[in-house]
């Protein structure tokens, strides 16, 4: 789907943009099905894909009650054909291409996992940090519910606009428990921030500047979302990022 002209202007202005079940639910049936089909081993990983326990598993703080309530990250789908077909939703595309132009690529693909009973927080941050391309305004994430995303399960949180800050200082977080890669922004008003809830298929899009985290799943339930980040070919950066072996050309 193409972005309608408000929803351009939404998104540059905010930031960020929902664009409500753009993904079917037959897709997530199938993607949920591959990633707990991975987790519980019944397959090989494909090459280059990571499971990723949780801290508070690594420490024995909690006793998972499964492999899947274990695992709270799954990253680099990009040798999955099940998985990797989200990056190539026509209509998920559609809609980046209306933001950041006709040739992308995917730099990046997760899916994040936040079962019941770990702390799971994530503190607020801007995902540029991770990449070493730009300009900013050509990049775009994006963040899919597979199952509901509530401020109960620990949703999403932005600080709309916040995208026009630049690049923030980042450290470790002062908690006790800190998932491996979790940096955070230090002495920000927390009043400006907005809980982003989404249902299953549910997707945002999102800035690479916008400030954003996400709290502890305090439901009964998983918070499981399917997320890639786009460049344009228009990006130039350290070398020839083109040819990273985690980077895609998308259809």
């Amino acid at each position: 789907m193409r972005l309608s002209s408000q929803q351009q202007e939404q998104y540059i202005e905010q930031g960020y943009l929902v664009l409500p079940g753009l993904i079917e639910e037959a897709a997530l049936k199938r993607y949920n099905d591959r990633f707990e089909s991975l987790v519980r081993g019944e397959q090989a990983l494909p090459p280059g894909m990571k499971l990723m326990q949780d801290v508070m598993v690594v420490k024995g703080a909690v006793q998972p009650a499964s492999e899947l309530h274990a695992v709270n990250k799954l990253l680099c789908f990009e040798e999955d054909e099940v998985l990797f077909d989200f990056a190539q939703h026509p209509g998920l595309m559609s809609a980046v291409r209306s933001l950041i132009g006709e040739e992308i690529y995917s730099l990046s693909s997760n899916i994040f996992n936040k079962p019941p009973g770990v702390d799971g927080k994530h503190p607020m941050h801007q995902d540029l940090r991770y990449f070493k391309i730009g300009p900013a305004d050509k990049i775009v994430g994006v963040w899919t519910a597979m199952f509901p995303a509530t401020r109960e399960s620990g949703c999403l949180a932005v600080i709309p606009g916040s995208h026009t800050r630049g690049m923030l200082e980042h450290e470790s977080p002062d908690w006790e428990f800190v998932n491996h890669g979790f940096f955070g922004i230090e002495d920000l008003d927390l009043s400006q921030r907005q809980h982003v809830e989404l249902q299953p298929g549910d997707t945002l899009l999102f800035h690479p500047l916008l400030i954003h985290g996400s709290g502890t799943n305090t439901s009964d339930h998983f918070r499981r979302a399917i997320s890639i980040h786009c460049a344009s070919a228009e990006c130039a950066g350290e070398g020839d990022w083109k040819s990273n072996r985690f980077t895609r050309r998308l259809p």
